[in-house]
């Protein structure tokens, strides 16, 4: 697979704020923002799952130019969709020219957006507002997930919740 443009989350961020798109950010750029040093390389969001949301979702994703990461393929490849065909499909692991994006209407060990809305954050992250999952909530999907790198980040996660409670 080609090699992925650095990370530069505002544009992806505000992108999908400006069309009016609900979402929780997850994964490795929420732990970040709980005060996690692990590096991470993209940005995952659990959306909101509602037909007109994944429509404005849709429009989003046109205007990031976004196509579909696969392993074992060297370009992105196009992708064509909508509402209907984004909900088809329970992950998407894209790349735009801002970095990789990936949704996942279900993370491991969660119930979706109405469960990680219910504890996330509204703050603002690089100018721009957003929905963070809760430290809680991170740690949740990442232990469910069980893959090797959530364990290396679970260990500081795990800390800096019993630092927040």
């Amino acid at each position: 697979m080609d090699s992925a443009p650095p990370l530069d989350p505002a544009p992806i961020l505000r992108t999908l704020h400006d069309r009016g798109v609900r979402f929780v950010v997850i994964g490795g750029f929420a732990s970040l923002f709980h005060g996690s040093a692990h590096v991470t390389y993209d940005i995952d969001i659990t959306p909101e799952r509602s037909t007109d949301n994944l429509s404005r979702l849709s429009d989003a994703l046109r205007d990031l130019d976004a196509r579909i990461r696969a392993e074992g393929v060297d370009e992105p490849l196009p992708f064509h969709h909508d509402a209907r065909s984004l909900d088809a499909v329970e992950v998407w692991n894209l790349r735009t020219p801002h970095g990789d994006l990936d949704i996942s209407f279900c993370p491991s060990g969660t119930a979706g957006y109405a469960d990680l809305h219910r504890d996330a954050l509204v703050t603002t992250v690089l100018g721009i507002r957003v929905e963070m999952a809760s430290l809680a909530d991170v740690v949740r999907s990442k232990e469910a997930a069980g893959r090797p790198k959530d364990q290396l980040s679970l260990p500081t996660l795990r800390r800096l919740l019993d630092e927040q409670t």
